[in-house]
């Protein structure tokens, strides 16, 4: 993915899980020598609607920690595993401003069995809670006869036709905003062990592994990749200049 990524000259962020900074860190330190943005995954791949506001916090805390004591930088973003941030667990956005994260990549503006959150905005903004302020970059969606439809890649890059992937990426283009793709190390890896689950899980996990690079390649030709962070000050810029016309 690395090797790919340079030769198309794109950069992205690695959401990493503090598990991973601990027992492989040369595989992070490789990521971020390559000029890509290191943000979290939370530490050990919990969905937040399995965790409580204490066990959250102590969840994103330490992957923050422990992957700025690897990299040296800053860790200002973060993506709950499993889009996990979904209606009723708001909550999670204060005790990610409290412990210092300035975005949030977790909500998925589609209705879907074990995450969504179709209530969002569809494109970058900013989320206003009691805590205070935190930008939200969703998950890219297009729609079809009205209905939001998921396309920002993952196993929607697997299983759909990839002009549903392009279509969102120019509709975001024309409205002069970015669009946020993902991508599973383990997707682009077509001789990964194979485990006995069921029918649907099988069809869902394995289907389409051989020609995930091959699309890769094909949207970076078409379309540029910078990290998220690169968008966040202009985001917190445009809302800060909304909030001061406002209130004049």
């Amino acid at each position: 993915m690395l090797e790919t990524l340079d030769r198309h000259g794109a950069r992205g962020t690695f959401f990493v899980l503090g598990w991973i900074a601990e027992h492989r860190s040369d595989i992070v330190l490789a990521i971020a020598a390559a000029g890509h943005e290191i943000a979290s995954h939370g530490y050990w791949h919990e969905r937040v609607t399995a965790l409580g506001r204490d066990a959250f916090r102590e969840d994103v805390r330490s992957s923050k920690r422990t992957l700025e004591d690897l990299i040296g930088t800053e860790v200002v973003g973060y993506r709950a595993p499993s889009f996990s941030i979904i209606p009723g667990w708001e909550w999670a956005f204060d005790v990610l401003v409290e412990e210092g994260y300035r975005y949030d990549s977790s909500l998925y503006p589609i209705r879907r069995r074990g995450y969504g959150y179709p209530a969002s905005p569809r494109t970058p903004h900013i989320i206003q809670r009691p805590a205070g302020r935190l930008a939200e970059f969703p998950l890219a969606t297009t729609s079809v006869f009205r209905y939001p439809v998921p396309a920002a890649g993952g196993g929607y890059l697997r299983q759909f036709p990839l002009a549903i992937i392009r279509r969102a990426f120019r509709e975001a283009n024309e409205r002069g905003e970015p669009a946020t793709f993902y991508i599973h190390p383990w997707e682009i890896d077509p001789g990964q062990p194979r485990m006995p689950v069921s029918v649907l899980n099988r069809l869902r996990h394995y289907r389409g592994l051989a020609g995930t690079l091959e699309r890769v390649n094909r949207i970076l030709d078409e379309f540029s990749f910078a990290p998220i962070v690169s968008y966040l000050p202009f985001l917190e810029e445009s809302a800060a200049s909304r909030l001061r016309v406002g209130a004049a």
